[in-house]
């Protein structure tokens, strides 16, 4: 996951003289790169790779007691470690000594918040991003509760993104897409059901699944999104597919051969990652959209004609302006008539919040489900990530 940060620049263990140290200094302690943060009159030391991808933290931005990875932002506690999203794993911290003019790293640090056990059983549907995080924030902050994540993707939780970039590509390993695999989740005393939850039941308090019921005093609703399907005749057919899952991005992986035609409805972002890993299997892609540069509406025009001369530059060809009519076993069809030829398509096209349990439990429904301030439901029940 990214280039991790080498090992470079003075042993801190052994010290520095503190007129050294400016906002940031990289260092070492032992053979793990180590960065000392001046922040106000204190002096931090943390490890200076970020837990996400990666990123080199020294390149990063220091604010409000905080350091954020230049890549995805992901920001982390300079006192405790302690991650804010994207990042779930908190980051290792040292005891800083200073001694006159001479600045060391000592023993690592330790944080044991107080340990709580109220709400004693928390029960999280959804095993995405959002749910993972959750569960891993209150072991982390001292829950000693029961904590389980009912999921029925078909696989332990993947880091969602994976999925449309090296991994569907071939250039990365299946581990390399988990956020969390069941063994990692057992080391923290956090159950996965791979069983798909069927209703939610707020009077009685219990999830139910295929398998049984599962009582909670606290529930997080985190059941994110689900692709949208464009209701296209033909848009059923055995080679058409949505990306959301591990299993999606092997079905699409095990049809992209070289020599494969395949057309890429949708010039998003998801669309463009598929697209590119489509073309390293040696795939003849073919990206639909209705709008006349990809992604002008995010990026503006010029950075949107930029990303597209890249991917063509790659081989991909792009149809846009235009709208797919139908799928057929052998083509997409537009609607101007052109006929593409696709033995396999994939659709990038969107998601929609996927609010079907809490619905049918009689929560309140806008658009996706409504929460408040603090992403509370209704009493003891909250919702959280893309749903």
């Amino acid at each position: 996951m990214g280039s991790e940060t080498k090992a470079s620049g003075p042993d801190l263990r052994a010290g520095v003289d503190a007129s050294s140290v400016g906002a940031t200094l990289l260092g070492h302690v032992d053979d793990q790169p180590v960065l000392l943060v001046r922040h106000g009159q204190a002096i931090r030391a943390v490890a200076a790779t970020c837990t996400h991808y990666g990123g080199p933290l020294a390149e990063g931005i220091v604010t409000d007691g905080t350091i954020h990875c230049p890549w995805h932002h992901a920001c982390f506690d300079l006192a405790t470690g302690r991650p804010g999203g994207p990042a779930i794993a908190p980051l290792a911290c040292w005891n800083v000594i200073v001694d006159g003019n001479r600045v060391r790293v000592g023993e690592p640090l330790v944080d044991k918040p107080a340990e709580v056990r109220a709400p004693d059983r928390v029960v999280i549907v959804g095993g995405g991003a959002a749910g993972v995080a959750c569960a891993e924030a209150l072991r982390t902050q001292g829950h000693r509760g029961s904590i389980t994540i009912v999921t029925g993707e078909g696989s332990d939780p993947v880091d969602r993104p994976n999925l449309s970039k090296d991994y569907l590509a071939g250039s990365a390993p299946e581990e390399w897409v988990y956020l969390r695999t069941a063994d990692m989740l057992r080391e923290h005393d956090i159950a996965l059901v791979a069983q798909a939850a069927t209703r939610i039941d707020t009077k009685q308090r219990v999830v139910v699944t295929g398998a049984g019921e599962h009582g909670f005093d606290a529930l997080l609703i985190a059941t994110g999104c689900e692709p949208i399907r464009l209701p296209l005749d033909g848009a059923s057919l055995p080679h058409v597919h949505t990306l959301r899952t591990l299993a999606d991005s092997k079905a699409i992986a095990s049809a992209a051969t070289a020599g494969t035609n395949a057309v890429v409805i949708g010039a998003s972002f998801i669309g463009l990652e598929v697209a590119a890993s489509l073309r390293a299997r040696g795939a003849a892609v073919t990206v639909v959209g209705p709008e006349t540069t990809p992604l002008a509406r995010v990026l503006g025009d010029q950075v949107g004609a930029f990303i597209q001369r890249v991917h063509e530059s790659k081989g991909v060809v792009f149809k846009l302006g235009r709208k797919p009519a139908s799928i057929t076993a052998e083509h997409v069809v537009l609607d101007d008539g052109t006929k593409l030829p696709a033995s396999l398509v994939v659709m990038g096209v969107g998601v929609k919040p996927r609010t079907q349990l809490a619905e049918a439990a009689g929560l309140p429904i806008d658009r996706g489900i409504v929460v408040d301030a603090q992403l509370r439901v209704a009493p003891g029940i909250w919702a959280a990530g893309d749903v």
